[in-house]
């Protein structure tokens, strides 16, 4: 396999972090995987609905104060001298793109509607920012020599960007 161009990695809208199983849950996986039984498959929600989820989703409110936050957070990736962060401005080689200002906000919608909420708080925004970011803030030579990561680079943004 061959590492996907940035322009095409853009377009992810997450990056998780997923450590592996512990030897406990392998076993378990293994086992379930390997034995004779045949699962039976049934259906949970239809089409129809995971349409009206996403309406629901979308039209969580979003405060301008939050979404400016959220544009914030994104020009300090890109022009972190003007928030703050001028260390770290050697050290990004490209921000976030307009694609991280969307992703940021219908993400932060997203956990505010698990978190049983219709708004967003500038704690959605923290709690998911690192998945949104990590793969759209490209480091430089320098910062890989440094062994500084791109989580790094978004954790200082998230601690220096002013929270509304």
């Amino acid at each position: 396999t061959y590492p996907l161009p940035e322009a095409q990695v853009d377009r992810f809208m997450l990056m998780l972090k997923i450590d592996y199983p512990s030897p406990a849950e392998e076993r378990e996986i293994m086992d379930r995987n390997t034995g004779g039984e045949t699962r039976e498959v049934s259906k949970v929600i239809s089409p129809d609905d995971i349409v009206r989820a996403r309406d629901v989703v979308r039209s969580v409110y979003v405060d301008d104060k939050v979404k400016e936050y959220i544009v914030n957070i994104v020009f300090a990736s890109r022009e972190p001298e003007k928030y703050g962060l001028a260390e770290v401005k050697d050290l990004i080689a490209f921000g976030g793109s307009p694609r991280a200002t969307i992703y940021l906000n219908l993400a932060a919608k997203a956990h505010a509607f698990l978190k049983g909420r219709g708004y967003i708080t500038p704690e959605d925004i923290k709690a998911i920012g690192p998945d949104v970011l990590r793969h759209r803030v490209l480091l430089t030579y320098e910062a890989e020599a440094e062994e500084v990561t791109s989580d790094d680079i978004v954790r200082k943004i998230f601690d220096t960007v002013e929270v509304p």
